[in-house]
């Protein structure tokens, strides 16, 4: 998937002392199943009639286990079993009683963490340090903070009269397959919902052995459903009569798909979608900590992140000491093995995506772009892609408008604060920014003009389960995390 070189600014500066020895990490305790069905009704279930698709490792391009794709008759069998646990169980159910298997749920993440992340890795690609550091700790941390929420609804919203609304269908993507499973999962269950989730297609392990933990953990059936499958099964899941609640995170185009299949169905719904982050770099910013912050927002997961920091706008005096110092903390980026704890920058998720980031750096040189990759060594197999900046962008470039979803970084310039916003605005999403300067006052002035959901201020891509996180315009509508992530699963008079 690219070519193998040499030389790189990290040997010219630093000679040997920056050559990493390999430290893979084994996964000779990951014990997984040739094939994966459902967990339906407290069961795992393979309807043999249905059609199947294999899970591959992005890393080797090798197949790692059957997956069944649940039919329409799969997915009405998962919605009446919710709709039994919600009627006869669990929305009876006092809060304090709910937040102990919540609870537990959260302490089996953490025990099972090790082969937890590697599977993650395995199947999406990451860096094994991004799963075992940050994705695998938040999705515990996600089901730990709900189920303090569980029985103290009533405090949440005083005043409020609440209530659950019923089952819950949730689709998630597959940039972050566990964590976006305990955003979606934890607070249904802490309000008192049932749910029917379907993981994405080509990272479905995690949420099975998720489910496997739901399973250990005693929820009781139908409480929890995970089906697999494909597109055709998200939209049985949408257009169930029985669901009471629809919950998505994936691309804008299906957002808006679903969004016409729930009008006028009187289903509650939430919609967390694409982004085109504006990370806004001023000349009073501390530019070596800022060049840290690009670098995270943009390369982190691979740029497979819905907020990632892609377009990046620099104040015009501090442009060229900013991607003097961005090209050369770049070229200290190792891409390579997700399963080596070295690596910076794992394999891109899939052929498909590798070949639109592909045809949208194509579009970038095309239109005028100056692109820039360090000097570094691709695996033969896998979908790996060098970490790219561009440079030259104006705000009608593709590149500048569209979302990559991969290490691909566009450059802006600005001289003003009102050109800066008037620039990180000037796009469809409104998911997240950043702000990086050393005034506390124009960070507030700046971040109040900003049409995203999320303003990071000296810093970027940083989570935490009591914070809300959502967009406006084309990226979507409602919150997931904090005290406003309950409600898209209440009832509130």
């Amino acid at each position: 998937m690219g070519k193998k070189t040499t030389t790189s600014v990290r040997d010219l500066l630093f000679g040997d002392l920056w050559e990493y020895a390999p430290a893979p990490q084994s996964t000779d305790f990951v014990d997984l199943d040739d094939a994966y069905g459902h967990y339906i009704d407290g069961e795992f279930v393979d309807v043999g009639a249905e059609d199947s698709f294999q899970t591959i490792n992005p890393a080797t391009e090798e197949p790692l286990a059957d997956i069944a794709c649940a039919d329409e008759a799969t997915v009405d069998r998962a919605v009446k079993a919710a709709r039994k646990a919600y009627d006869t169980v669990w929305s009876k159910m006092p809060g304090r009683e709910r937040a102990k298997y919540i609870y537990r749920i959260a302490r089996m993440i953490q025990e099972k963490a090790r082969n937890l992340a590697v599977v993650e890795t395995m199947d999406g690609g990451k860096p094994i340090k991004e799963s075992r550091d940050v994705d695998i700790p938040l999705a515990a941390a996600h089901f730990f903070y709900y189920a303090g929420w569980a029985d103290k609804l009533d405090y949440a919203f005083p005043g409020a009269q609440v209530r659950s609304l019923g089952v819950a269908g949730q689709v998630i993507p597959w940039n972050f397959p566990l964590l976006m499973a305990a955003w979606k999962i934890a607070p249904a269950l802490a309000t008192g919902n049932t749910i029917v989730i379907k993981p994405a297609e080509t990272t479905p392990l995690t949420a099975m052995l998720l489910a496997e933990i739901i399973d250990e953990a005693g929820l009781p059936p139908g409480v929890v459903n995970i089906v697999n499958g494909k597109g055709e099964t998200g939209a049985a899941i949408v257009n169930h009569d029985d669901v009471d609640k629809v919950a998505f995170t994936g691309s804008t185009e299906v957002g808006k798909i679903i969004q016409r299949a729930v009008a006028g169905t009187g289903k509650k719904l939430t919609l967390e979608l694409g982004g085109k982050g504006a990370n806004i770099i001023f000349d009073d910013a501390p530019i070596d900590q800022a060049v840290e912050g690009i670098v995270n927002g943009i390369f982190f997961n691979q740029g497979h992140v819905c907020c990632a920091g892609s377009r990046l706008l620099v104040q015009e005096n501090i442009h060229e000491e900013v991607i003097q110092k961005l090209k050369r903390r770049m070229s200290t980026l190792v891409v390579g093995d997700p399963l080596d704890k070295n690596t910076d920058i794992g394999a891109i998720n899939s052929r498909e995506q590798y070949e639109r980031i592909a045809e949208l750096v194509a579009s970038g040189e095309d239109e005028g772009a100056e692109k820039f990759q360090p000097t570094c060594s691709l695996p033969d197999s896998g979908y790996f892609f060098a970490p790219t900046v561009f440079t030259d962008v104006t705000p009608s470039h593709r590149i500048a408008q569209e979302e990559i979803f991969g290490p691909v970084l566009s450059v802006l310039t600005f001289r003003t604060p009102e050109e800066a916003i008037k620039k990180a605005n000037n796009t469809p999403y409104g998911l997240a920014c950043g702000i990086w300067t050393d005034k506390g006052s124009k960070l507030f002035r700046i971040a109040g003009a900003l049409k995203a959901g999320v303003i990071w201020g000296n810093t970027y891509n940083k989570f935490d389960p009591s914070s809300p996180f959502g967009g406006y315009k084309e990226s979507g509508f409602g919150r997931e995390g904090g005290v406003h992530g309950l409600l898209p699963y209440l009832e509130v008079r």
